[in-house]
């Protein structure tokens, strides 16, 4: 007598390359998301500790910037022995370079991350894929704060004054936070579309150097061409330097503050979400 052997049809193997499925942010909840930032944050703070050389630009970028811009455009706009006035018109601008600059580094370092293998043990971590990121963005505002308060510093000692109040001081200090934030969700974007961090930087370069210098940050725009003026109105770093500026100055504002604010919101509500789908894709 024949047996039939019957066997049950085998279960289609999952593509390693799927990766587990991603869990849904929605049913981690809000205390949830807030504990795995906290975690990823710390994390990213004892990479820091145990690799104090990545704190270099922070520490020394400020001091190099405010000596080499003071001393040598601050004779040539203010006039020969004048530097002192161009240290209240230069040192609120540099407040909005520190915060882009950063941002660069932001992107550098996600991409980084990925060539590293950092990032594929997040893939079967059950957490929300954007706390990743926005972990990063805390602690690299953390990394802005201290350089802020290092160009500030700088600045007193070359005779920087707070004409207004300490309140505003903090208010031009958190604007800048604010829109370097917006910045980092950019550069986060950047390093996650580009192959490597050479690309990234590159790239980055290209938007850094006219964004910098085709603005109020260092001169005034009277100064410069029609066309350049031009672009220099619509440019968001002089908007955020003008805000800075007259904060600590005690003059007037105009809109350049609620520009500053609407560049900002705009900027993260469009890039927040590429960055975070795209996150999602490479994890």
């Amino acid at each position: 007598m024949s047996t039939v052997t019957t066997t049950k049809p085998s279960t289609p193997a999952a593509s390693p390359a799927a990766g587990p499925p991603h869990p849904a942010e929605s049913r981690i909840g809000l205390r949830g998301n807030l504990r795995h930032i906290g975690a990823l944050a710390r994390r990213n703070v004892l990479q820091i500790k145990q690799d104090p050389e990545s704190m270099f630009d922070v520490l020394f970028m400020p001091i190099i910037f405010t000596l080499l811009f003071v001393f040598v455009f601050g004779g040539a706009i203010s006039g020969k022995g004048n530097q002192g006035e161009y240290v209240n018109y230069v040192v609120p601008g540099l407040m909005a370079m520190m915060g882009m600059n950063i941002a660069m580094g932001v992107g550098t370092g996600v991409n980084d991350d990925f060539k590293k293998g950092v990032m594929d043990r997040f893939r079967s971590m059950p957490i929300a894929r954007s706390s990743v990121l926005i972990a990063k963005i805390v602690v690299e505002l953390g990394r802005m704060m201290v350089a802020i308060t290092i160009l500030l510093g700088m600045g007193f000692l070359l005779g920087l004054s707070i004409k207004s109040s300490v309140l505003d001081l903090f208010l031009a200090i958190g604007l800048s936070a604010v829109f370097g934030a917006s910045l980092m969700w950019i550069f986060i974007l950047l390093g996650l579309t580009m192959k490597t961090a050479q690309a990234v930087q590159g790239m980055a370069m290209l938007v850094l150097m006219p964004l910098q210098f085709g603005s109020s940050i260092f001169a005034p725009p009277t100064t410069m061409p029609g066309w350049l003026q031009s672009f220099t109105d619509v440019n968001p770093l002089s908007n955020l330097a003008d805000a800075a500026r007259g904060l600590i100055n005690g003059t007037p504002l105009g809109n350049s503050v609620w520009i500053t604010l609407a560049w900002s919101v705009g900027l993260t509500a469009v890039t927040m979400p590429l960055a975070v789908r795209k996150f999602r894709q490479k994890t």
